[in-house]
């Protein structure tokens, strides 16, 4: 009989536990465990928790216990973190197919087993998973919270691989009317993928094609423009086909405020196709709805309609809310061009009964402020300036506090317009001023330096 000496470590007895355990329950001694090719007193030192065994000794008293060396090794069971990815997988189909809370549901049920297992790996992508449920739930508290516990579990982890927990977090700044910050979380992991000369082009396309968005809504236009300029050149060496559809679908968006219509309407048709393919209902919902925006601005009002009509009816199924509200307000202002503003007015009350009333920045304010900006234009439009002047200042004090320096300054020039064709020049240079005010304040329409360009 020979024997081998293991290799003196750090006290650690959790595999003596298990050695003993296992062994006991298998009905052996510690020389039949060690025999042939270790020492009785070995087992008995092992577990005590003095030594911890070497690779070779691991694999050897793995065999002899009929269990695998990892399970051996860390407790877990074999092929746990497989079956978590299984499930992950699953919950994710739930997802694309609109049954957000029912994958929420699922989810939240393999994080405690992920946390006993020390799997974090496997806990961040189901934080991330849970993140996109919430936001498309409208649960922008919840959705921030994920990320944010995604983005430490990964706080280690090479930038590319916690892209999507910022990206994701970055989501529900902008929806929240954050958008100069959803900008800067998503400029930094694109400037710390440079720095570190990780110029994945997963992660690049996935935060270029997410900032196109913020810089939309903020007028910075030229980024738009250069993000997506950037996440077409990448796209042929981008591996996942719902990241490449994700990324044709914010591209449209620049391309159609650029007047390149033909060139939106084909990587709109891109990223409808392959999101078909791949069965993800809510994002071909807005599609649809980047499709009706598209019409709507080449004046094809009737198309525009049509297509945002799919949309909405798509997620309200899926009870997407904040995003059927961000579709029910572009609808209402198709209809009211088509002179149907009492059609137009009906659906944005009904949009803001379906908000509810305990609104604030973290959950509907901005949405709600777009519907009441659009009830303001149509009572205008009517003569009703009385209604016209309520719905204005209901936007604005719903927007207050939200971050969303563009739409407030926005809703202050119509207030101010009306109220000086009123001939109450005062209150109407008090409008104006205080739109001034939210233009100029630091940071909320400027931008720092653009991110670093990738060198490949």
């Amino acid at each position: 009989m020979g024997t081998r000496s293991a290799a003196r470590a750090p006290y650690d007895d959790g595999i003596g536990r298990r050695v003993q355990r296992l062994r006991t329950e298998q009905g052996m001694t510690q020389r039949q465990l060690a025999e042939p090719e270790y020492t009785a007193a070995y087992i008995s030192t092992l577990e005590s928790g003095k030594v911890r065994p070497s690779e070779t000794a691991l694999r050897y008293l793995a065999g002899r216990l009929g269990v695998s060396p990892d399970e051996l090794a860390t407790g877990r069971p074999t092929g746990l973190a497989t079956e978590l990815r299984l499930r992950l997988t699953d919950a994710r189909q739930l997802l694309g197919a609109g049954e957000a809370a029912r994958a929420a549901e699922q989810l939240r049920e393999l994080l405690p087993t992920a946390e006993e297992n020390g799997l974090d790996e496997e806990r961040a992508d189901t934080l991330v998973a849970l993140g996109d449920c919430a936001l498309d739930l409208g649960e922008l508290t919840e959705a921030r919270d994920s990320f944010t516990a995604a983005e430490r579990l990964l706080a280690q982890a090479p930038p590319p691989r916690r892209a999507a927990a910022v990206r994701g977090r970055a989501v529900s700044y902008l929806l929240a009317g954050e958008l100069r910050y959803a900008c800067y979380l998503l400029e930094s992991a694109i400037d710390e993928l440079s720095r570190g000369g990780l110029d994945d082009p997963d992660a690049l396309v996935l935060l270029h094609s997410a900032a196109i968005a913020p810089y939309m809504d903020m007028g910075a236009y030229a980024r738009a423009a250069q993000s997506a300029e950037l996440a077409l050149s990448l796209a042929p060496s981008v591996r996942d086909p719902e990241l490449v559809a994700r990324m044709h679908r914010g591209v449209a968006r620049a391309m159609i405020a650029e007047g390149r219509s033909a060139e939106a309407d084909a990587s709109l048709s891109k990223a409808q196709e392959l999101y078909r393919q791949l069965h993800i209902r809510t994002e071909l919902a807005h599609c649809h709805w980047m499709r009706g925006y598209a019409r709507a601005q080449d004046g094809d009002l009737a198309s525009a309609e049509t297509e945002l009509r799919t949309a909405r009816d798509m997620l309200a199924a899926q009870r997407a809310q904040l995003f059927t509200a961000q579709v029910d307000v572009e609808l209402a202002d198709v209809l009211r061009r088509l002179e149907r503003r009492e059609e137009a007015a009906c659906l944005l009350a009904g949009t803001l009964d379906a908000l509810g009333a305990g609104l604030g920045p973290e959950r509907g304010a901005v949405h709600a402020a777009g519907a009441h900006r659009l009830l303001g234009i149509i009572a205008q439009e009517d003569g009703a300036t009385e209604d016209a002047e309520r719905h204005y200042c209901q936007a604005l004090s719903l927007l207050e506090h939200s971050g969303a320096a563009g739409d407030l300054a926005d809703i202050c020039r119509l207030l101010g317009d009306l109220l000086r064709r009123e001939g109450r020049i005062d209150a109407a240079l008090d409008a104006y001023r205080t739109g001034l005010g939210h233009r100029s304040a630091p940071g909320t329409t400027t931008l720092g330096p653009a991110p670093a360009q990738p060198v490949f």
